[in-house]
This record gives C-alpha cells, sequence and structure tokens, in this order.
C-alpha cells in the first residue's frame, strides 16, 4: 500500500471512531447504519477519484 492509501484508510477510521463516540454511543442501530454509510461513502469517493486505472 502506498502512503496516500494509508492515510485515507486512517482518516476513515477516524471518522467513523469519531462519529461513533460523539453521537452514537448508545444506540448501535443508528451507529452501524452510519458506519456502514460512511465506509460506502469512502469506497465510492475512493474507486471515483483516487484509484489508479
Amino acid at each position: 500500500m502506498q502512503v496516500a492509501q494509508i492515510l485515507y484508510l486512517l482518516a476513515m477510521v477516524a471518522v467513523v471512531v469519531g462519529m461513533d463516540v460523539l453521537f452514537f454511543r448508545h444506540h448501535f442501530w443508528e451507529r452501524l447504519a452510519a458506519n456502514v454509510g460512511t465506509v460506502l461513502l469512502f469506497a465510492s469517493f475512493y474507486f471515483r477519484f483516487l484509484k489508479r486505472p
């Protein structure tokens, strides 16, 4: 993995953990839905703009 990919992955983890701690601490299903949505958003952005052909 390149450095940019590792930083992108760390940014995704930071966003997911930050949302869990700040907003969804005691809401399991909402937290799960938000985490899945966040990962899908990061993945779609990665495949659209950052993946090399």
